[in-house]
């Protein structure tokens, strides 16, 4: 239910994190929400460096660098202003969003005071989290669109201080129809309001249409290719598609490379 829980548990050593603020009051009251317990932290195992072998490390470190060059090039170093809600999604499955995606989120909240949401769109996926990870009683983005309530009572803050987790909630075989209901994009405006930054997980773009309705109330999306299985052709569709959909394209991420991308040209990416 919960797949970044686990790509976060198993990320690395964790980013430096920089003094958090403390999170926006409530501008709302609730309306018959849900029940709730007290609210629990979600815990982001934290390994040392010297307990991975050296060719771990050196991945996880290049990792992190990518993942930080990305979010400096889509929030930190713009010249305007930055996207807000940003969504990740895949041409095809498997190209690694939800990893990249969560990595991002990482970074993105190690480098700002702001707050940092990241959210669990994905609700094609049949993956499961670890059971220890997800209380027995957790709502999710699913129930914030079936149900009322402050948004924020439905996410979850992590224990880097700044960075908290809407997950995917409750699903059903039609869950994935919400994301294209009338209720997604007021959860969205609250999602804003309530957070500085939101990135968003969501599911591949040659099977499902669900990232293309995301993108449309988000600020923009990001389009993540696998090396050597992500096909061209496949990839202009996407582009093209969105395009007409008028989803702006903030970047692309190609993910499990081989190669160095030398640096004249990833700046032209």
């Amino acid at each position: 239910m919960s797949r970044n829980f686990d790509l976060m548990q198993r990320a690395g050593k964790a980013w430096e994190v920089a003094p958090a603020v403390s999170p926006k009051k409530e501008t709302s009251q609730p309306v018959a929400a849900p029940p709730q317990p007290a609210p629990q932290i979600v815990r982001t195992e934290k390994w040392a460096a010297t307990s991975m072998p050296r060719g771990v490390q050196d991945m996880d470190q290049l990792a992190r660098e990518e993942s930080l060059r990305l979010v400096q090039r889509i929030f930190l170093l713009q010249t305007q202003q930055p996207p807000r809600a940003v969504v990740f999604a895949g041409v095809d499955h498997g190209n690694g969003c939800s990893r990249i995606c969560a990595q991002a989120a990482e970074a993105l909240q190690a480098h700002i005071q702001g707050s940092v949401c990241l959210v669990e769109a994905n609700l094609r996926s049949k993956q499961s989290a670890a059971p220890k990870m997800i209380p027995a009683n957790h709502y999710g983005l699913t129930d914030a669109l079936i149900s009322d309530g402050p948004i924020r009572s439905f996410a979850r803050p992590t224990d880097r201080g700044n960075l908290w987790l809407l997950s995917s909630g409750s699903l059903a075989a039609d869950s994935h129809g919400l994301l294209n209901s009338d209720r997604l994009k007021p959860r969205f405006d609250e999602l804003r309001s309530e957070f500085d930054f939101v990135l968003v997980d969501a599911p591949p773009l040659t099977r499902y249409s669900d990232a293309v309705a995301l993108g449309k109330v988000a600020d923009g999306l990001v389009l993540v290719l696998e090396a050597n299985s992500t096909r061209r052709d496949a990839t202009s569709r996407v582009a093209d598609g969105l395009r007409a959909s008028n989803v702006n394209i903030l970047g692309a991420v190609l993910n499990k490379r081989t190669f160095p991308i030398p640096a004249k040209l990833y700046q032209r990416l």
